[in-house]
C-alpha cells in the first residue's frame, strides 16, 4: 500500500473568514472522491490545526499501490477537484509518498 500526504498553504491574500470557506469546499470536494477511483482505500482532509502549524491543511490518502496512487493523479473526477477547488487557492503544496506494509 501507499500512503499519499499533501500539505497545502492557502493565499495570504485569503482572511481568515474565506480561507475557513476554502478549506471547507477542498475537504468537501477531496473527500467526496472516495470510491469513485479505482485502488483509492482512505481519503481524509484535516483542516483544524493548532496554531503552530505552518501548513493551512492536509491530505491524508491512502492506495493499493503506487500505479493506482498514479491513476488519481489523472482520474477526471480528481483534476475536477484539484483544478476547480484546490490550486486556484493554494500557494505552495509539498508532497510525500510512501510505502506502507
Amino acid at each position: 500500500m501507499v500512503k499519499h500526504v499533501i500539505l497545502w498553504q492557502l493565499k495570504d491574500s485569503y482572511s481568515v473568514e474565506q480561507k475557513e470557506q476554502v478549506k471547507a469546499e477542498i475537504k468537501q470536494g477531496l473527500e467526496s472522491l472516495q470510491g469513485k477511483i479505482p485502488g483509492l482505500l482512505e481519503i481524509q482532509v484535516h483542516t483544524n490545526g493548532l496554531r503552530s502549524s505552518n501548513a493551512d491543511l492536509m491530505l491524508e490518502s491512502l492506495f493499493e499501490d503506487e500505479e493506482a496512487l498514479q491513476g488519481y493523479g489523472v482520474h477526471p473526477e480528481h483534476v475536477k477537484v484539484a483544478d476547480g477547488k484546490v490550486r486556484p487557492h493554494t500557494k505552495q503544496r509539498i508532497c510525500l509518498d510512501y510505502e506502507v506494509s
